[in-house]
């Protein structure tokens, strides 16, 4: 029978930050079931992971696809590790993915994510997104899963209604909006919506902050950062960039616990 949990990552309360599903299997599963249980968890990305060697397999769905990293949800699934007693504390969570090996170390009340870094290159908007954003564009990029997108100032971020439907239509995963912050507390802000995958706005994207944090390192010229991604729930993270890695940190709180019965 396998364990499956609702966490909500880069948040120390619950009913904030980034929900994910995290489901604790023995042994691999059909890939269309994971799928189905993904989409029965309606959550913006469900986790599935079991023992192999001395590590754990790792694969993430979102309700219609399956992706090819996902930050929050990794960050879910070391939290339940360590919470439920799989690892001790003092443990590092290794996890092989579809992007390489992934770690996690619980540091000082924070989980320490390790992920590559995704960089992006300036490119021209396809027709219809920054119509289906309203917004005006101060620099366009693109990395491996999504356009970046930065824009004059967070009162802008904060007020974008996209359309999403026509969004959808022009995005293979999702797009990162992005501006300084205009306060003291954060070095800079963004928001993420990826209709095409099924989430009409994440909450709090780790996978972003993989290219964010380079993209703002060239830009401000340091390479440690205090991010808020400005969603409904939002969520706090520290980046750190370290050559073609980018440390992640956050928290997470369990919700929701229980076995799956089918």
């Amino acid at each position: 029978m396998a364990v499956i949990c609702q966490v909500d990552a880069f948040t120390d309360r619950p009913f904030s930050g980034n929900p994910a599903g995290v489901c604790v299997l023995e042994e691999p599963a059909d890939e269309k079931w994971m799928q189905e249980v993904a989409r029965e968890m309606s959550l913006p990305e469900t986790a599935f992971l079991y023992p192999e060697d001395d590590a754990y397999n790792l694969r993430w769905f979102a309700p219609d696809a399956e992706v090819a990293l996902c930050g929050h949800a990794t960050l879910a699934s070391a939290h339940i590790l360590w919470e439920k007693g799989y690892l001790g504390k003092g443990e590092t969570a290794s996890f092989f993915t579809i992007s390489g090996v992934l770690t996690a170390e619980f540091n000082d009340g924070w989980i320490e994510l390790d992920l590559p870094v995704l960089p992006e290159e300036e490119t021209v908007a396809p027709e219809g997104l920054i119509e289906a954003l309203g917004i005006e564009a101060k620099y366009i990029g693109r990395n491996a899963f999504d356009y970046i997108i930065e824009i004059e100032s967070e009162k802008e971020l904060r007020s974008i209604e996209p359309d999403l439907s026509m969004l959808a239509k022009v995005t293979e995963r999702g797009v990162i909006v992005t501006s300084m912050s205009c306060s003291g507390e954060y070095d800079f802000v963004s928001r993420l919506f990826a209709p095409a995958i099924g989430i009409p706005e994440d909450q709090v994207t780790g996978s972003a902050h993989c290219c964010l944090g380079p993209y703002w390192m060239q830009r401000l010229g340091k390479d440690n950062f205090n991010a808020y991604q400005a969603s409904r729930r939002g969520g706090y993270l520290k980046v750190q960039v370290k050559g073609e890695r980018v440390r992640l940190f956050g928290k997470a709180v369990t919700v929701l616990e229980g076995n799956m019965l089918v």
